[in-house]
């Protein structure tokens, strides 16, 4: 059976998927707001995200999220949270950067980025659901070249106004299929999307 690549996005309405989770996760170009998502806490959400790790056997990540992954994860095995610590340990862990001289010390990793328009099929071989954590760059790539089964998004009621975006500036124009969409408590909606093949289709509307 081929498996999926899953992409795991927190977003707010305006589209803006940097740093989420800290003021330091990546306050590259300035960005004022890290940790936007901590103020609207949901439990759905949460229930989502440790469904979806159930059948993780693989992550992909671009090398800034790798980075974040690797310096906390290994440190975080015991208590509440440790089963994902231990989780994320254990799995093969795939970096994608063109740096052929990266070092990459977390056990399991290695690196891709040269090809990725033949390296995913190769992933989707190996593995079941290959997750992508975060890793906007490396996510806008995968989205522009449809190199993806599944885009997860959690949009948040907040507009920033700044920041890096899902599908930014002279993102690939494509068209996406929903395959379900529910309101989460905390305001949060959970939606998610099948890329759809073809050319975006245009017309006019009929009154």
């Amino acid at each position: 059976m081929t498996g999926r690549i899953i992409i795991d996005l927190f977003t707010t309405l305006d589209g803006v998927a940097q740093a989420p989770g800290a003021p330091d996760e990546d306050p590259s170009e300035g960005f004022p707001y890290g940790g936007w998502q901590a103020g609207y806490p949901s439990r759905a959400v949460g229930e989502s995200v440790m469904a979806g790790m159930q059948t993780l056997d693989a992550l992909l990540l671009g090398r800034r999220t790798y980075d974040i992954f690797a310096a906390y994860w290994p440190q975080h095995t015991d208590g509440e949270a440790g089963w994902i610590g231990l989780l994320f340990d254990r799995v093969p862990k795939y970096v994608a950067s063109r740096d052929a001289a990266l070092r990459l010390d977390w056990q399991g990793s290695t690196r891709i980025g040269d090809d990725l328009a033949t390296e995913i099929p190769l992933l989707r071989e190996r593995h079941r659901d290959v997750h992508v954590i975060g890793s906007v760059d490396l996510v806008q790539t995968l989205l522009a070249e449809q190199l993806y089964d599944e885009l997860q998004l959690w949009v948040y009621p907040v507009v920033l106004g700044r920041g890096k975006k899902v599908f930014p500036d002279g993102a690939t124009p494509h068209s996406m299929r929903l395959l379900s969409a529910e309101a989460g408590d905390g305001g949060a909606l959970m939606l998610r999307y099948a890329p759809e093949l073809g050319d975006v289709r245009t017309g006019t509307m009929e009154s």
